[in-house]
């Protein structure tokens, strides 16, 4: 078997990859630091540990979980299928099932992974909707004292930094990145920032000092 791990996160403060790499001696490491909204193929390790398959030189993968493998429900069981397609096998270690059993389909694999990637988008949907109600109720409430952006308005320097914590944070960890790469590390699932932004909270920071 020629084995590899693919891993996801959003930043490069989630996990100790020095620990990890030790911990999967047997394993290519294909590392993606960005959002889990970008689809499998289309991330950098993605890309490249697609290729790899492609000449033969994997085919044996793990994920930790089932969301690392795509952005949504058809994404991964795209990814999956792909994988399936190419004879490669597919191990979910938290569910400790791999995608087939003596070169065939595994049934259960299947099923589980369907469900489970269904729910996983089933509860990003969700947390977005009670993230924009939950703004709502702030504008309804105290409209003078919510801080978010209502259309015809413009927030502060002050109010725009508190508002991009997470973008202020990799900057100051990352000052030789480029723009895209800051909007990259910077955005999750719940947070989306532009390149644009981050060009306007360092010119903020200039002026500040």
């Amino acid at each position: 078997m020629k084995k590899a791990r693919y891993i996801r996160q959003s930043t490069k403060n989630q996990t100790n990859l020095r620990q990890l790499a030790k911990s999967h001696p047997d394993e290519i490491l294909y590392i993606d630091i960005i959002s889990g909204s970008v689809p499998f193929a289309e991330r950098p390790e993605g890309k490249k540990l697609i290729e790899a398959v492609e000449a033969g030189e994997i085919n044996y993968v793990s994920y930790h979980a089932i969301d690392r493998a795509g952005r949504n429900t058809i994404n991964v069981l795209q990814t999956l299928q792909y994988f399936y397609d190419k004879g490669v096998v597919v191990k979910i270690d938290n569910l400790g099932l791999e995608s087939m059993i003596n070169g065939k389909a595994n049934p259960v694999f299947n099923l589980i992974t369907t469900i489970l990637s269904e729910l996983s988008s089933l509860e990003k949907t969700s947390l977005l909707e009670r993230q924009k109600e939950g703004i709502l109720v702030a504008r309804l409430r105290n409209p003078l004292l919510y801080k978010g952006r209502i259309a015809g308005t413009t927030d502060s320097p002050e109010e725009t930094l508190i508002k991009h914590k997470k973008t202020l944070k990799a900057l100051k960890a990352n000052p030789t990145l480029s723009l895209r790469q800051i909007a990259k590390l910077a955005s999750d699932n719940d947070y989306k920032v532009s390149p644009n932004t981050v060009k306007k909270i360092i010119s903020i920071l200039q002026k500040q000092n």
